[in-house]
């Protein structure tokens, strides 16, 4: 009966924790906010655009924050290229001279050192009040900065992002997948939002305060966005996921693609909740506890749990063998996809810790082989 109790103990702490944190978020994001929103507010705003090699998106993204519905007195974009051996910077280059109506900056860094270090060079070229980073191959609705941007107008706030949504869904089973899983996150972090912090941002859009970015992932954990928030709560100020902010980008259909995806994330999030750790340890943390915490022991210590409730598994079904009869709660199809994804989750983030242990890191952004607009 030890066994037993021991198997049934790593999967509470592996899954029992989590089902109950899920439904407080869920709970919580139906709340609504405690905000001062200025639906007035139009600050002067600068979009990061950093590319490596993405001559076959870059004028279709171009074009689609030139159809922006913002003023565009108040609008400046900044394109950083990290040395492309394509012609991204040349289709750049003739978009901003095409549309000399735009303040448009093209840069080009003379070496490639990953993204954070090319938001980091063209961070010294904004002269706006807000700073959104853009991805190359993610696109907005038209009106996605009249209906985001004033949530920043609140002092509190100090960045904001958006829900990525896919755009292939019915291309592959691996996207559908993706696309369920990316539903239960965003669910869970406009839970933490309403709760004053999420840790979890999208590259896609995330804007921040001009006067409180000093520079993009300050500790080097190779996240320029959920590395960069860290300092929020160092200096107590909110990090928040808000619908009006969601941006569409296309997902990669194999499976091997997505792993590679994830295990570069995963890497990079357990390299943000070990610095999280050791800034809680020094005293450092002062704001969002509670969420941040959570979601430490969820990166850092539930894989362990995992892998040992896995182990306690085999000896438990070997030892009862009735046990068994529980495989059958895998011919419900919801059950059976649920699991896959969790456990698929841990496996990476498993993976991704002795990643970190054995000092291998992902600063370099490696383009899916299969990923289509």
């Amino acid at each position: 009966m030890f066994v037993i109790l021991l198997w049934v103990i790593f999967g509470l702490l592996s899954f029992g924790i989590l089902g109950i944190n899920f439904a407080l978020l869920r709970r919580a994001a139906i709340k609504p906010w405690r905000l001062k929103i200025d639906k007035s507010y139009l600050p002067k705003v600068t979009i990061l655009v950093p590319t490596y090699n993405e001559s076959d998106v870059i004028r279709f993204k171009l074009e689609n924050l030139r159809k922006l519905d913002y003023p565009k007195e108040l609008l400046q974009l900044i394109i950083v290229d990290s040395n492309s051996t394509d012609n991204t910077f040349d289709v750049a280059a003739d978009f901003a001279q095409r549309y000399q109506e735009l303040n448009i900056k093209v840069l080009k860094e003379t070496k490639r050192e990953g993204k954070s270090a090319a938001l980091n060079s063209a961070l010294s070229h904004a002269n706006g009040e807000l700073i959104i980073v853009s991805d190359a191959d993610c696109f907005y609705p038209n009106d996605i900065l009249r209906k985001s941007v004033p949530y920043m107008s609140d002092p509190k706030v100090g960045a904001i992002s958006g829900p990525k949504l896919l755009l292939n869904c019915e291309h592959s089973e691996i996207v559908k997948n993706e696309e369920r899983y990316l539903k239960s996150m965003n669910y869970a972090k406009l839970g933490e939002s309403k709760l004053g912090f999420t840790p979890l941002f999208e590259g896609g859009f995330s804007a921040y305060r001009r006067d409180d970015l000093a520079s993009f992932d300050p500790y080097k954990t190779g996240s320029d966005d959920c590395g960069t928030v860290i300092k929020l709560a160092e200096s107590a100020t909110g990090a928040l996921l808000i619908p009006e902010a969601a941006f569409f980008t296309t997902f990669p259909l194999k499976w091997t693609e997505r792993f590679g995806i994830k295990i570069r994330r995963g890497n990079q999030l357990i390299r943000v909740f070990s610095k999280y750790l050791s800034l809680f340890l020094r005293g450092r943390l002062n704001y969002g506890k509670r969420v941040i915490l959570t979601n430490v022991f969820t990166y850092l210590f539930s894989p362990f749990f995992f892998v040992s409730f896995l182990v306690l598994t085999v000896v438990a079904f070997l030892t009862y063998p009735y046990l068994a009869l529980l495989m059958l709660l895998f011919l419900i199809p919801n059950m059976r996809a649920l699991s896959v994804e969790v456990f698929q989750s841990y496996f990476v983030l498993f993976f991704s810790v002795l990643a970190v242990i054995f000092k291998k890191n992902f600063l370099i952004w490696k383009q899916p082989a299969d990923r289509h607009l």
